[in-house]
């Protein structure tokens, strides 16, 4: 039972981290329609930029800003290859994904590294609030505040001027033009947001797994892809959510069924098998479900 619970226990963790980054794959994906192929390279940013300062004792919930920032600056690059050279989106995000890789090198100076055992983390810091029968669950509270003010903040931007223009960029940008505001700043604030908050779970991801690898993002992309799909399909019927809170259970959905298919048998090396199919899976349920809606449009018509 206590296995079944810890398993349960890591699902939420690790579902709740990369809900964060499948929140910003929503809005390059879903409101900019911009397919951001930097996101594997901005989730390593945020573990690096976090690693090196966490190693320089310097205060945790610090780090998280600072690789906040710095995931920013990179959605920001992407930007601005496609807004002002003209490099086509799918190209920009290729080639920022390919830049990140040698600075994240650079930053650690090393492949991959594990924290020091002595170094000061947001989990360490609150250890002490939580005792008796929280105390199983300190990792999961700490984690699941994260990624609620990361939602709430979002939702928050979203209702703004600001974020109506972002929504408006992906859906009419002509309406953006109209309303005399350059659609080219727009996109690159979003594509800044969306590479900060996956920068973000990147750096959270930091202080979960003590380590880093250069190679940790891949494959970042289909996993936020596939929770994207999942919370705007499957939770989409269920009113009083939010997209952002279908996003995060989305991913809870996706790691729940890899983790499944690990203790069904399936080995480790075959995961990035296992998230390959599960996207498939998930985009042909995207698309039966609109053949369905479109059919139903017809009918009534």
């Amino acid at each position: 039972m206590s296995d079944i619970l810890s398993i349960g226990i890591g699902i939420f963790e690790q579902g709740f981290i990369y809900g964060i980054m499948a929140m910003g794959v929503y809005i390059t994906y879903t409101i900019l329609d911009f397919p951001d192929l930097s996101v594997d390279g901005t989730f390593p940013l945020g573990i690096a930029v976090c690693f090196v300062m966490l190693n320089n004792g310097l205060n945790p919930w610090l780090a998280l800003l600072a690789a906040f920032a710095a995931g920013c600056v990179a959605g920001a690059f992407t930007g601005l290859l496609n807004v002002k050279l003209r490099i086509k989106n799918l190209l920009c995000g290729i080639l920022t994904m390919t830049a990140l890789y040698s600075v994240n090198y650079s930053i650690v100076g090393k492949a991959s590294d594990f924290l020091s055992m002595d170094v000061t983390t947001i989990f360490s810091q609150t250890s002490f609030i939580f005792g008796g029968v929280l105390a199983p669950y300190a990792k999961l509270i700490v984690i699941l505040v994260i990624a609620l003010a990361a939602k709430f903040a979002l939702d928050w931007y979203l209702r703004t001027k600001s974020g109506f223009l972002l929504r408006s960029v992906g859906d009419n940008e002509g309406l953006v033009i109209t309303l005399a505001q350059n659609p080219g700043t727009i996109k690159i604030i979003g594509l800044a947001v969306a590479n900060g908050l996956v920068s973000l779970a990147g750096a959270v991801y930091c202080q979960y797994g003590r380590a880093f690898n250069v190679g940790s993002g891949t494959g970042t992309v289909v996993m936020g892809l596939a929770a994207v799909i999942i919370g705007t399909t499957v939770f989409k019927k269920v009113k009083f959510l939010r997209v952002t809170t279908g996003v995060l259970c989305g991913m809870v959905v996706y790691k729940a069924c890899i983790s499944i298919a690990l203790a069904l048998g399936l080995r480790s090396q075959d995961t990035n098998l296992m998230i390959t199919v599960l996207f498939i899976i998930t985009l042909m349920l995207n698309e039966f479900v609109f053949k369905k809606k479109k059919a139903g449009v017809k009918k009534d018509a």
